[in-house]
């Protein structure tokens, strides 16, 4: 008999199960429930890109691309890049089609850690940061974020976490616009902190798939700061400007030297992306930009309804710079975030997700995805208060 307990890996017993899935699995079981926990769009793939996949299946591509993904999409993100950013990449050595954002992530950790070397990343995050940091070896190096800074990480903190920190710290890791919290980063903080990486000789990875996604100010890709692209990894995709979550498609730009030792562990652990997915990108790229302009628009209001609706009943709500999501703070209430989020999906059946599935710094607060109608939203926010408001009474 095997003991699995003995035989399996102690790091990833040690990983703990995400808290947004473990979550979800209760809401499943519930009938019309209304939920603003899903992050991914609520809109379908832009119909021109369906049509041009449904096409190339019938057409005959469904074989294997190279490892490095097919070389026009590659071209076609390099033209994008430098249209939307102004930024240079040369297609052939400096970008590499992954499946989705998250394997990028992998491949990049893998690729750069040695046992036991930091990676610096803000708090509240996406919950597979920590875990794929652990995965590659790394040290994980958390910096806590706070409402008085609504969530965004500064050059100040980054700089505390390092000289604090027991460990090389190697990788300054950022995301913004930010899922859970929406925040993004000013140009102004963004130079303070090239000025500390190039300081601390840290490798940046910036994961911006969020960018197209921003509201009053143009999103600032991390590489183009001045001296900033060489030590840069950007991080890409499709899934939420484009609502193509499912096709599962991403893409990386980095220095050359980079690219190719992901690209090695790529082809022995993925091979490729899948083409169907790689050719509907290409015509994303190509013709689909005009729906998602109309999608970030529609996010806009949706966004300016729902931190309207959370500041009104009295749950302080910031107002994020990007992505589709707020992060209103819950502790006026007097209960944690789990319980506010459970308590809240049995008396009224809308579905939320407690801020500490996204880190202890979390805590306190709930996040709440508007990539979902403007009719369930206006109708989750009436119970929402309604709820607040026996709690107050009560």
């Amino acid at each position: 008999m095997i003991d699995w307990n003995q035989e399996l890996s102690p790091i990833v017993q040690s990983l703990k199960p995400s808290g947004i899935r473990a979550f979800f699995d209760i809401v499943a079981t519930r009938k019309d429930c209304i939920s603003l926990g899903v992050g991914e769009p609520d809109f379908v793939t832009p119909q021109i890109v369906v049509d041009h996949a449904i096409q190339a299946l019938r057409d005959g591509y469904t074989h294997y691309t190279g490892n490095s993904g097919l070389l026009s999409l590659r071209r076609e993100i390099a033209k994008y890049l430098d249209k939307e950013y102004g930024l240079s990449y040369n297609p052939e050595k400096e970008i590499l089609i992954t499946v989705g954002v998250s394997q990028g992530v992998d491949l990049a950790f893998r690729a750069l850690l040695s046992s036991g070397e930091g990676v610096l990343y803000g708090e509240p995050c996406y919950v597979s940061y920590d875990p794929m940091v652990r995965l590659a070896g790394g040290c994980p190096q958390k910096i806590d974020t706070t409402a008085e800074t609504n969530f965004s990480l500064t050059a100040n903190a980054i700089r505390k976490k390092i000289e604090s920190a027991n460990e090389k710290s190697k990788i300054l890791f950022l995301n913004y616009p930010s899922n859970p919290t929406g925040a993004s980063i000013t140009e102004s903080e963004l130079n303070k902190i090239a000025s500390l990486v190039k300081e601390k000789n840290l490798i940046v990875f910036s994961d911006e798939i969020y960018g197209e996604i921003s509201y009053e100010q143009k999103h600032i890709p991390f590489a183009t700061l001045p001296g900033m692209k060489e030590r840069t990894l950007l991080l890409g995709g499709f899934s939420k400007a484009f609502a193509m979550t499912g096709w599962r498609i991403g893409y990386a730009c980095g220095p050359e030297h980079l690219i190719k030792a992901m690209t090695k562990i790529h082809q022995y652990s993925m091979l490729c992306a899948p083409t169907i997915s790689q050719i509907a990108a290409e015509v994303a790229l190509k013709y689909a930009t005009a729906e998602r302009d109309k999608m970030v628009d529609e996010y806009r209001m949706r966004r300016n309804l729902i931190v309207k609706g959370f500041n009104g009943m009295g749950l302080t709500c910031f107002m994020p710079q990007g992505a589709f999501y707020v992060f209103p703070d819950i502790q006026k209430t007097r209960l944690n975030s789990m319980e506010f989020a459970q308590k809240l999906l049995e008396a009224e059946n809308v579905a939320v997700v407690p801020g500490t599935a996204f880190g202890d710094s979390g805590e306190g607060f709930i996040r709440c995805s508007y990539a979902t109608g403007k009719r369930e939203i206006e109708e989750a926010l009436k119970k929402i208060a309604a709820f607040v408001k026996k709690l107050a009474s009560g």
